[in-house]
């Protein structure tokens, strides 16, 4: 399926914010894929799709999730947002004929990250919160750093989505915690 299918698919499933989000995000993850020397193409079409899922009700959320094959805890069932990565993942399966499994990961992943994430779920993680229309207080600052190194930038980019979900009460998913352990690890060389 072509991009400009795609597009209109979206369309469809989408609120026109969410739309605009999306394009954005694929625009970003280019950039980032073309700095960091991954596949531009796969970046684009999951750049495009990660939120595919986004504004579907709780229950089909909850259904296609499940269907996605990723284990699904009670933080992802009481904290619904974070469903939409594994349910994106299935309906990018279903709706857009798409079988790249790193594809399939990096929308599945992109809102909690997880341990020994490779460089496209870096990628499209970083680039859903960086993207043109995203106006959170260190935006700029995290644009900066994610063409400088993106480790840090997704470790950066985690730090503030955990401030954000304790500030609002939420629950923080524990493979945030784990991918945001692991890279420091990396980073410091203590990681093995």
């Amino acid at each position: 399926m072509n991009i400009d299918t795609i597009k209109e698919k979206l369309k469809e499933l989408l609120d026109e914010q969410r739309f605009v989000h999306s394009l954005g995000t694929m625009e970003y993850a280019v950039l980032l894929a073309q700095k960091f020397g991954e596949d531009v193409q796969k970046a684009m079409i999951a750049g495009l799709v990660h939120d595919c899922a986004k504004c579907l009700e709780k229950e089909e959320l909850l259904n296609y999730a499940f269907k996605s094959g990723i284990v699904i805890d009670n933080i992802m069932i009481n904290q619904p947002e974070l469903l939409h990565g594994p349910a994106g993942s299935y309906l990018a399966k279903q709706l857009f004929e798409i079988y790249d499994s790193e594809i399939l990961n990096a929308i599945a992943y992109h809102t909690t990250g997880r341990e020994n994430m490779t460089k496209l779920e870096k990628i499209i993680y970083v680039a859903d919160l960086i993207e043109p229309s995203r106006k959170f207080k260190s935006v700029e600052i995290l644009r900066k750093k994610s063409f400088e190194d993106l480790d840090k930038a997704v470790i950066m980019a985690m730090d503030n989505t955990i401030k954000y979900v304790i500030e609002k009460g939420g629950l923080i998913h524990p493979s945030t915690i784990f991918a945001r352990n692991q890279l420091i690890l990396k980073e410091s060389g203590e990681d093995n």
